[in-house]
């Protein structure tokens, strides 16, 4: 896991964007860019998640992500399952998520209402609509 990054937004404490991903490229990409917006970056891969082989808990108590960048791949309904788990887990309540997939139309019909997610961007990315919907998802946070 990696923590780079700088204050985001004007704020005097730095904002987190926990990504998560499949593609050590995407990672890198999304780290690059959310950093130059000013956010810390941690990330980790979904399949780490999938496979157990981070502790959620830990990792969202340690880094503490104001909102959530998660990727969803194909298989899309086996992902998504995984996304619901995740999802209903206490270490994601409060966090607003921006989703990204390669068929954001696909995952708009497995996703549920209550899941609170605030965005779901597709592919062909544009990285400035991403920043943009990460920032947007930090101020629509409850303030706590």
């Amino acid at each position: 896991m990696r923590m780079k990054g700088g204050e985001p937004l004007g704020q005097s404490r730095p904002f987190v964007a926990a990504v998560f991903n499949t593609s050590p490229d995407t990672v890198e990409m999304l780290r690059v860019v959310l950093t130059q917006a000013g956010f810390v970056v941690v990330s980790g891969y979904t399949f780490e998640l999938r496979d157990l082989r981070v502790d959620l808990d830990a990792f969202m108590r340690q880094h503490e992500p104001s909102v959530i960048l998660y990727d969803l791949a194909p298989p899309y309904e086996e992902n998504c399952r995984l996304f619901e788990h995740l999802r209903s887990t206490p270490a994601f309540h409060g966090r607003p998520i921006v989703i990204t997939s390669t068929n954001a139309a696909q995952v708009h019909k497995l996703l549920r209402p209550d899941q609170q997610v605030y965005e779901v961007i597709g592919k062909p990315y544009d990285l400035d609509i991403i920043v943009q919907a990460v920032k947007e998802a930090v101020r629509s946070r409850p303030t706590q």
